[in-house]
């Protein structure tokens, strides 16, 4: 099941580099829309994917977009979003830049956890790394190889009695980031502020919303951890691989990584790993449809686009209660029961959609241009292809066909509305 959140949350602040007051505010999306940026304080801007084929390679932080229609230093909104495993989200935000903070992830984590986490019908993208990868740009340098989750290896190795070499390794959930890398700080170094300041960067930085090192320590703040620099790096990762777009499985290894380098690997990631689609399983079916035995004729769905197609399955077997009686000595399924599975697959692309689908319920009010080709017998697998001809509100229009073994045995055009349970 797809993830987004149940209601708004917001933040508010001074951006980081660009030193401009902005408020940010969470909100839920449609499955399948995917995380965008929202840029409110420029007129018909267009929404900005968070994407990699989108992001600029810039200094010191990750930008998305072109100027003016750019967003600015949106890793640490990212990987909040990343931990969480949040699909579809509207990420809306008033200035060019997300508010600074305390310079950790941890108030946009708080945030979107406060807001709840909730499910949506919808095929998970899931991208895995199945052979090595490897980059390297200048000092940065990431390895990639197969795994069952997302696992990060982070080394840093800066010239500063509180830092020296660093190396970091966890795997990413929700409850090992908010434990381990939230609350991690961004850092800098007093010679650096200068020449970062006269090339337009740390216009919003103090010593309240990032860690300075001077030559002595510390200034006017104090550790979360000693390693919080690392710390500090690894989230930086998580939020840089959100870019990706799907939920990464993968064991990667970072030495020295940068916002430049970690947003070349995640492109050299996409051109390689194996991307997927998380089917959904009858659990998820039933969360969704009204229906229960005997007649849940579903039971599972391949593909989902919300509003746009959808592909399932019924395995057919000699234990269905109908051919008890249809048939007797010469099981055929109904082919009424074909067309009725046919529309509860249409159900699921209907209420894939919209939001609180347990409260709604699709009801089916007119068939057209119903046929059907050949029998459906014990053994065979019906394969549903449902798209999208017209939504009206909560009235549509569908067209699906029922395959065995790529084979049409049936077909039908269908509308369907969209009513309180």
């Amino acid at each position: 099941m797809r993830r987004t959140i149940a209601r708004p949350a917001r933040v508010a602040g001074v951006g980081l580099h660009l030193g401009v007051p902005c408020t940010l505010e969470f909100r839920p999306a449609t499955a399948g829309t995917g995380v965008r940026f929202q840029r409110t304080d420029l007129a018909g801007a267009a929404p900005i994917p968070a994407r990699a084929e989108h992001a600029v390679l810039t200094e010191r932080r990750t930008q998305l977009g072109e100027e003016p229609n750019a967003v600015h230093t949106v890793e640490h909104v990212l990987a909040a979003v990343h931990a969480l495993e949040l699909d579809d989200l509207v990420i809306s935000m008033d200035g060019p830049e997300p508010p600074i903070m305390d310079g950790s992830a941890g108030p946009f984590f708080e945030a979107l956890r406060g807001a709840g986490v909730v499910e949506q019908v919808g095929g998970v993208p899931v991208g895995r790394v199945t052979a090595p990868v490897r980059l390297v740009d200048g000092e940065s340098v990431y390895e990639a190889v197969p795994a069952d989750g997302l696992s990060l290896d982070v080394t840093i190795d800066f010239p500063h009695a509180l830092i020296g070499r660093q190396q970091y390794a966890s795997d990413v959930t929700a409850e090992r980031f908010a434990r381990e890398l939230a609350w991690a700080r961004t850092f800098g170094f007093v010679q650096e502020v200068e020449p970062l300041r006269a090339r337009g960067l740390i216009k919003g930085a103090s010593t309240q919303n990032a860690v300075v090192l001077d030559a002595a320590g510390v200034v006017e703040n104090a550790l979360r951890s000693p390693d919080e620099f690392v710390r500090h790096k690894m989230m930086d990762c998580v939020g840089d691989l959100a870019l990706a777009g799907v939920r990464l499985k993968a064991r990667i290894v970072a030495h020295k990584p940068s916002h430049r380098g970690t947003v070349l690997f995640v492109r050299a990631l996409q051109a390689s790993m194996k991307q997927e689609i998380q089917v959904l399983g009858i659990e998820e079916i039933m969360k969704v449809l009204p229906h229960r035995y005997p007649f849940l004729l579903v039971d599972r769905v391949l593909e989902l686009e919300p509003q746009k197609r959808v592909v399932g399955i019924k395995n057919v077997t000699i234990n269905e209660p109908f051919f008890a009686g249809h048939f007797p000595g010469h099981p055929i399924m109904p082919g009424v029961l074909i067309v009725e599975a046919m529309a509860q697959v249409g159900g699921m692309l209907l209420l894939g959609a919209i939001p609180d689908p347990e409260s709604k319920v699709v009801y089916f009010t007119s068939l057209n241009n119903v046929k059907w080709r050949r029998p459906v017998k014990p053994g065979d697998q019906l394969r549903f292809e449902l798209e999208m001809l017209q939504v009206r509100g909560m009235m549509c229009k569908m067209q699906g066909v029922a395959k065995v073994d790529g084979e049409v045995v049936c077909e039908a055009e269908m509308s369907a509305m969209v009513r309180d349970r």
